[in-house]
């Protein structure tokens, strides 16, 4: 098995440096267009092959070949597709062929395999594939696995870091436990950019040491011993704890497994990066709960407008406060070492808190509420929290506390009763006033005695676990 694993990593490396070599060369030097394209299929091909003969090194024996196309359509959310034995996967027509179908009657069944299927408009954007028992046209596998295909989407949402969690990778965490524990695949993804595949490349490799295939930009015919198509969604940040799929405490440990392993980063170094001081107060010597605040750019709404003094009354209350602006750029590596090492985490309802997935369980998260985010704050922050077995602390503001008095008026709807306006319909144009068109200026003698209650959490959990 070390044999094999080695000649695999080995394979690796040598594809993605030829590649990378390739790559300059096609700048560089545009006359070698054609030859380089062709040296690089050549590449491809001689990874695949060693790929194929590990596989065929060691057989797998869970899957049937005979079988069928089967759908479960029955969730609000997504739909499943699977063909139960050998399946071939033609990339120029988006086409998985059931090579033994058991049915004797040719059957079609097509798929969108992201997990929000109660939104036609995002939907519509995902690339459809086919399921079906007809031959082949070309029944040549060129490319020979032997072990299952999974296939998703990673396009609708995706650049939402909120999204790209909550669509994406719990979804993904759900399907594998579910479906394939304690197996090995290969990932089949549509809408694979380089730049998403970058950033979660750690996460990526911690699913399947197996390389993706890349459903979009694939030329050759690939083959598995069954696939399935589709993520199961429990729906908004929520992994329902059954027998396979785990918890919300399981995701976060498999996501320390991911940003840890191999990892050379320390306290010294992140604090370099984020451009902190030391952890010690300048008086006493003594530690102190290190809270994150998570910030916002401008121009995006649900911005802290007195920020500064937040972050002075934070210290006066006892906390090394540490300023973090997430991008999409930021090594998540980096993100998950800072994180997962403080006490406390607070910040104004947006997808930047979707790090919270990265505190440690029993530390502390404080999201603060605009006015008309009751809700979507409670669903997409406050009730994973908690379940990830966080002290979270809700600060919903007051109608003094939002920018929105500046432009309607406290007797407009739009402060007065936004429940009663989101009855009309949560409408592009009502989602802009609450979460674009608001930002925030804390009343900081209120909010203090919230900070004050933080405080006394992380200083307990600092206590206790470091």
């Amino acid at each position: 098995m070390k044999r094999r694993d080695s000649a695999v990593a080995i394979a690796c490396l040598v594809f993605f440096a030829l590649v990378v070599i390739f790559q300059i060369n096609l700048s560089s030097v545009s006359r070698l267009n054609v030859a380089t394209s062709t040296r690089i299929k050549v590449v491809e091909r001689e990874l695949w092959a060693t790929l194929r003969r590990q596989d065929q090194l060691s057989p797998s024996p869970m899957e049937s070949r005979m079988g069928g196309i089967s759908c479960d359509r029955s969730d609000e959310r997504y739909d499943v597709c699977s063909i139960k034995g050998q399946t071939l996967f033609d990339p120029t027509t988006s086409t998985f062929f059931a090579l033994d179908p058991s049915e004797s009657k040719p059957k079609i069944e097509r798929i969108r395999p992201y997990p929000r299927k109660f939104e036609n408009y995002t939907m519509a954007r995902i690339k459809e594939l086919t399921l079906t028992t007809t031959p082949p046209p070309a029944p040549t596998c060129e490319i020979q696995h032997n072990v299952p295909a999974l296939v998703f989407s990673a396009g609708g949402y995706t650049g939402n870091f909120f999204h790209e969690f909550n669509d994406g990778f719990i979804p993904l965490f759900i399907t594998i436990n579910s479906i394939f524990p304690n197996q090995d695949f290969v990932l089949v993804i549509s809408k694979s950019r380089d730049w998403w595949a970058h950033k979660y490349a750690d996460l990526l490799r911690a699913f399947t040491s197996r390389p993706i295939v890349n459903l979009d930009e694939e030329t050759f015919t690939h083959c598995f011993v069954s696939a399935t198509l589709g993520l199961i969604s429990h729906g908004f940040m929520t992994i329902n704890p059954t027998p396979n799929s785990k918890t919300l405490v399981d995701f976060h440990y498999f996501l320390e497994r991911a940003y840890t392993q191999n990892s050379n980063s320390n306290s010294m170094s992140l604090y370099k990066t984020y451009n902190l001081n030391s952890k010690f107060t300048s008086d006493d010597k003594k530690f102190r709960p290190r809270l994150i605040l998570v910030s916002r750019d401008g121009g995006v709404g649900r911005l802290i407008v007195n920020q500064e003094k937040l972050i002075g009354i934070g210290k006066e209350v006892g906390f090394d406060v540490i300023l973090f602006n997430p991008k999409q750029s930021s090594s998540l590596r980096k993100a998950f070492a800072l994180i997962n090492s403080s006490h406390a985490m607070m910040g104004v309802h947006g997808a930047g808190l979707t790090h919270f997935l990265f505190l440690r369980p029993g530390s502390v998260f404080m999201q603060i509420v605009p006015i008309g985010t009751e809700w979507v704050s409670d669903t997409c922050f406050g009730k994973p929290a908690r379940k990830l077995g966080l002290h979270y602390i809700e600060y919903k503001i007051g109608v003094e506390e939002t920018s929105l008095v500046d432009k309607y008026g406290k007797n407009d709807m739009v402060v007065r009763d936004p429940v009663g306006l989101q009855r009309k319909g949560w409408s592009s144009e009502v989602m802009d006033i609450y979460l674009k068109e608001q930002d925030v200026k804390l009343d900081l003698l209120r909010f203090k005695g919230y900070l004050e209650k933080a405080y006394r959490k992380a200083e307990r959990f600092m206590k206790k676990e470091g």
